[in-house]
């Protein structure tokens, strides 16, 4: 069985997090959290980097290491590694996705995800890191 891994990104800006919608080959017009195949002799932090740059046209920093989940699809064997992620500068261009949204949280259970993503939504809903990220922001008025 083909094995793929790859790294993803949790794009995070205030309370929201980008989701991207995929156009053609599998999956077309489901969402998923941007990112793509680890290549030899890459980080999977350098490969998070480089995809997002290839994918949205943004630099981004990665915050923090998210998760590493798996899942087993028909055809092949799939590993992704999670990072929670921000924008440094740059304006989104979708060079490889239909569409992009910036969503909350309780908004990502609506959508039609590419089926290994399903499990990250539910990651998310309990993350610690988005927890304290909440609970550690100040208001200015």
């Amino acid at each position: 069985m083909k094995r793929i891994e790859v790294s993803a990104a949790v794009i995070l800006q205030d309370d929201k997090i980008l989701v991207t919608k995929r156009i053609g080959e599998e999956f077309d017009g489901q969402w998923e959290f941007p990112g793509g195949k680890v290549e030899a002799g890459e980080t999977h932090e350098e490969t998070v980097i480089r995809e997002i740059k290839e994918e949205l046209s943004v630099d981004i920093k990665v915050n923090q290491y998210f998760d590493t989940i798996t899942y087993q699809y028909d055809s092949f064997h799939l590993t992704m590694h999670l990072f929670f992620c921000e924008i440094k500068y740059g304006e989104l261009v979708l060079n490889e996705h239909s569409d992009a949204k910036w969503l909350m949280i309780d908004e990502l259970s609506g959508l039609d995800w590419v089926p290994a993503d399903i499990q990250i939504v539910d990651l998310l809903k309990n993350s610690k890191y988005l927890k304290e990220r909440k609970e550690n922001r100040i208001l200015v008025f």
